[in-house]
């Protein structure tokens, strides 16, 4: 099979399920348990059951595996559904696992009169001692042989809260020889006195994923049921329960999960930054969530074009963060209103431009798109550009601001610098210069040659802001092969913040819009700007420094 082949493989499956008239239409479902906020690779599962079920005309469910009352909240199952709508994407039916917590204990009820499950009294340490190991078989429990009678009272007893949490358990009774150790007997209803986000205190027994993921896909018909790989050993219980449950005949298929480089893809890890506070939220532009990434600017769009390259491959792999930071750029470059703002001030005063004189230039608003139109930007005889832009002993090739050396300001006109004023220690604090005054932006200048082009902004109107530049939130390619020391690998330059000189017209930047800070990178407002303090966030810098760094 070729590459491009092994990418689409469940395209494969679902166009030669329904040439064969295995299904009239295909249904998928997305399943996440409300425990946390969705990350990239939850992203990827998203497009891929959205995606499948647009492509072949079919539906997808989104249902909630809420059968663990102890870690799952309201506030959870509110950001997942905002997650997956911003996306793009829109499900045909709302489900939950909770939904169908009686129809489960019936089926379970089925299996004990057909002598196919059990109520065990084990401690946890005792089944796990029983299942064995991968090379030895496990031994049956005590308890496997109770009596269907017994069993089925002992069961209505654990749903009427007679026994406290962990006292019993309901196992299937399977083969404690099997080599595969799922199917060694397995968990399939626990008990927990805890209160559920939405039947309350109805229950206290609680069916196991295992039990729970397979039967409600029947009970919705769901045609391709999609997990990623670290669930194909436990196919083979996903179908021996809807075999001996005799219902409706859904399949499971496996791909690999998402593992991006410099990040961490799993809950346990992210609510560990999180409740440990090394990162200011779920939201967290550093984190790899989806509402992580809307926050720092990245767009739907960027993140479905990302899921698509990167296709849908059955072999785990890890994939290079810098191809996401590509698909972003390629797009906000489309779309990014331009605006001038400069980090790292330097004051240049334009000696021969009249005293309280200003006006109003002229400047586009994105090359890329012509329907963008333009704004006005006030200039002055006083401006702020970037220290780097000036060089008072310049390198060779250096085509920006220098002592006798010209430059035009982008939108404006060509300057010239004349003199240089430094403070005591030496520092150049203020650059004098003159201008020219037919070289405004679009005026034809003849015999005058100027090959570089800085940013600028009016020191009078100029808009003081917080840049907020964010960079990799762990210092090694792959933190998790470092489970333990994980936090040890923490970069601890992953957020900076400074106070940026910006062009007046970001006063009014809304939350939606995004900007492409010329010559810096592509920024969006944050969601602690006030009226009275702008806060931008750096989505991604205009090129890959990454990169870079790597071929040194």
């Amino acid at each position: 099979m070729t590459e491009e082949k092994s990418a689409n493989f469940l395209e494969e499956i679902v166009e030669k399920d329904l040439e064969a008239g295995k299904y009239k239409h295909i249904i998928t479902r997305f399943p996440p348990e409300p425990n946390g906020y969705l990350h990239m690779g939850h992203a990827k599962s998203i497009c891929l059951n959205f995606g499948l079920a647009l492509k072949y005309g079919g539906k997808t469910n989104l249902r909630f595996d809420d059968t663990n009352p102890v870690t799952e909240e309201t506030e959870y199952v509110e950001g997942i559904k905002n997650d997956i709508k911003w996306l793009g994407f829109n499900w045909s039916d709302e489900f939950y696992a909770s939904d169908y917590f009686g129809k489960l204990y019936e089926f379970a009820v089925t299996l004990i009169k057909n002598g196919l499950a059990y109520v065990d009294d084990s401690t946890s340490e005792e089944i796990a001692k029983q299942k064995g190991t991968p090379t030895q078989p496990g031994t049956n429990s005590p308890y496997r042989d109770r009596s269907i009678e017994e069993n089925l009272q002992l069961f209505a007893e654990m749903k009427a809260g007679k026994y406290k949490d962990g006292e019993k358990v309901l196992r299937a009774k399977v083969d404690m020889a099997h080599v595969n150790m799922h199917m060694r007997d397995p968990l399939m209803y626990r008990i927990k006195h805890a209160h559920h986000h939405r039947t309350g205190d109805t229950w206290c027994i609680y069916p196991m994923y295992d039990f729970a993921h397979g039967q409600s896909d029947s009970i919705e018909n769901i045609t391709h049921s999609i997990c990623t790989l670290e669930f194909v050993p436990h196919r083979a219980l996903y179908d021996w329960f809807i075999e001996k449950l005799n219902i409706y005949p859904s399949h499971q298929y496996e791909f690999a999960r998402l593992n991006m480089t410099y990040t961490v893809m799993s809950k346990r890890k992210l609510l560990k930054l999180v409740s440990e506070k090394y990162v200011d939220g779920w939201d967290d532009p550093r984190m790899p969530t989806i509402s992580g990434m809307r926050r720092r600017g990245y767009t739907p769009e960027s993140i479905r074009e990302f899921c698509d390259k990167i296709g849908i491959a059955k072999r785990e792999n890890l994939i290079d963060i810098s191809l996401l930071e590509f698909c972003v750029r390629e797009h906000l470059n489309k779309i990014a209103l331009r605006r001038m703002v400069v980090v790292d001030p330097l004051k240049v005063v334009i000696t021969n431009y009249p005293e309280g004189k200003s006006e109003m230039l002229s400047s586009e608003n994105n090359p890329e798109d012509h329907d963008a139109g333009s704004r006005e930007m006030p200039f002055s005889r006083e401006i702020y550009i970037e220290q780097d832009d000036f060089m008072e002993v310049p390198a060779k090739k250096y085509f920006r601001l220098a002592p006798g050396q010209m430059v035009r300001l982008k939108s404006a006109y060509i300057i010239r610098c004349e003199e240089v004023i430094k403070d005591a220690s030496g520092k150049v604090i203020t650059v004098n210069c003159t201008y020219i005054p037919e070289s405004k932006s679009g005026s034809d200048v003849s015999g005058i040659n100027v090959k570089g082009v800085i940013h600028w902004v009016s020191i009078a109107e100029a808009l003081p802001v917080e840049i907020r530049s964010y960079d990799r939130l762990f210092n090694v390619e792959n933190p998790a092969l470092i489970d333990d020391n994980m936090l040890d690998a923490l970069n601890p330059d992953s957020l900076n913040k400074k106070i940026a000189y910006a062009e007046p017209s970001l006063k009014n930047a809304t939350a939606d819009e995004r900007f492409q800070f010329m010559r810096t990178g592509y920024f969006c407002i944050d969601s602690d700007s006030t009226k009275d303090k702008l806060v931008f966030n750096r989505t991604v810098t205009l090129r890959d420094t990454w990169a870079k760094e790597g071929k040194k």
